[in-house]
């Protein structure tokens, strides 16, 4: 029996053999060798169109199976479900009045309190928990048709035979192929970025070893691309970044940072991290100035911005990359960003930042999934796909503070990319109302019974 056994030994580990050599080689040459060289074959843009034509022929495939049992195919709701008509507190008090009672706001000849006002407040309270505008922001995007995932299919329910074909035959692809391509390419990327960058940083501070340090964090940045299978568009890219300023964008997931690195080469900000992303950060500094803080370092706020200020002031150093809103937005608006980044005094160069959800959703919700639980559904995606939009370089204007610097910044990058521009913070994604603005509507309230009742006083 023995001499049956060896021969298949032998068989199986030439197979395995030659299974690795042609996956390495595929890697290598359609991959990692593009990456390093920033060049394309198009295959990725060819697989994106593909898949758009499959979700076409999927979509008519529902609508008439909607029709067939005369049921009405799901649409999502894109401008709310509740229709809200642009009216002032005043004019929304003085129609409960009139509804009430004849006697309008200020006409009894004093600022007075009418009980009939709180149900102003009990309907936009109302409106706000059924329909507000910062919950949502925090809740996976809609789609108005199927792509193909498990995950988005909760709406879509006229499914036919050839459909559950197409989405087991899916299936097997991304689980079984893509997947295990895409874990590869991420080991291979983060790997090299360790051991290239931990070699570089033992080079003496010079041209050479910025030069090198460059190249490695585009190359490595870039395998980490592909193994999202992230198809991205560039645009304007004459106003990207540069030395001695701060990039600011907004902000949707945590693979923002390979998307803009894949591009352009920057200095990041952030904590400092124990296990596997502590030996990353580690590696990454000692070949680039990145700007990591220690825990007891974040609060302190002067700190933070004499080494940002430092940093921005050295002409050779990278530009600062900041996401100002300090938390992930669903990919459909820009909320409040941190005035933080906007005191320094340097050039603000905005980039504004779109995904299309057709192929994947790229928003972490935090509360909701862990980083790797996160990153394993990206990978199990079809593709990430977005657009980049480099705006010109801003600068703060004379009389202008902070907070009117970001909130113009934040308009520019929201017009931009398309997004709604929030005043809300991100905080209220995991903290209670501040009481200031409670105040603000009180104060609210109480102009507009005071202010109504002096301008019927100089009549």
């Amino acid at each position: 029996m023995a001499w049956y056994i060896f021969p298949l030994n032998n068989l199986l580990c030439m197979l395995l053999g030659i299974s690795f050599t042609v996956w390495f080689t595929l890697l290598l040459v359609f991959i990692i060798v593009p990456a390093i060289f920033g060049v394309s074959f198009g295959i990725r843009r060819l697989y994106m169109k593909t898949l758009l034509k499959i979700f076409e022929w999927a979509t008519l495939r529902m609508e008439r199976g909607a029709k067939e049992r005369n049921h009405p195919l799901y649409k999502p709701y894109s401008n709310g479900i509740i229709a809200k008509e642009p009216t002032s507190l005043e004019e929304e008090i003085q129609e409960v009045r009139r509804s009430a009672s004849p006697r309008e706001l200020g006409s009894g000849g004093a600022a007075e309190f009418d009980v009939s006002d709180i149900f102003c407040f009990c309907r936009r309270g109302v409106e706000s928990i059924v329909d507000d505008e910062v919950t949502k922001r925090f809740s996976a995007e809609e789609l108005e048709f199927w792509n193909l995932l498990t995950r988005s299919s909760c709406h879509f329910q006229h499914l036919s035979l050839r459909l559950t074909v197409l989405w087991g035959l899916g299936v097997f692809i991304r689980y079984g192929f893509l997947l295990p391509l895409r874990v590869t390419l991420a080991f291979t990327g983060v790997g090299l970025l360790v051991v290239l960058t931990t070699v570089v940083g033992f080079l003496p501070s010079g041209r050479l070893k910025n030069a090198l340090s460059e190249k490695i964090h585009l190359m490595c940045y870039r395998i980490c691309a592909r193994a999202l299978t992230a198809i991205i568009t560039y645009h304007d890219s004459e106003n990207k970044p540069k030395n001695g300023g701060i990039c600011v964008a907004n902000h949707t997931s945590p693979i923002d940072v390979i998307i803009l690195a894949s591009d352009g080469c920057y200095a990041m900000v952030g904590q400092v991290h124990g296990g596997l992303m502590g030996i990353i950060q580690r590696a990454m500094v000692k070949a680039c100035p990145h700007i990591w803080f220690e825990r007891s370092e974040v609060k302190d706020r002067h700190l933070v911005a004499k080494r940002l200020s430092d940093h921005v002031e050295d002409r050779t150093k990278l530009p600062i990359l900041i996401f100002p809103e300090g938390t992930c937005i669903n990919n459909t608006s820009v909320m409040m960003f941190k005035k933080g980044s906007f005191e320094i005094g340097s050039t603000v160069y905005p980039v504004a930042i779109k995904y299309d959800p057709r192929f994947g959703d790229a928003f972490w919700n935090s509360s909701k999934f862990g980083m790797v639980a996160y990153l394993l559904r990206m990978m199990s995606s079809w593709a990430i796909v977005c657009s980049v939009w480099y705006l010109p370089p801003m600068q703060r204007e004379d009389g202008e503070d902070a907070v009117q610097f970001a909130n113009r910044v934040k308009a520019a990058i929201a017009r931009k990319g398309g997004l709604v521009d929030l005043l809300w913070d991100g905080g209220l994604k995991r903290g209670k109302v501040k009481d200031v603005f409670k105040e603000e509507q009180q104060k609210l309230y109480s102009k507009t019974l005071v202010g109504n009742h002096e301008d019927r006083g100089r009549s």
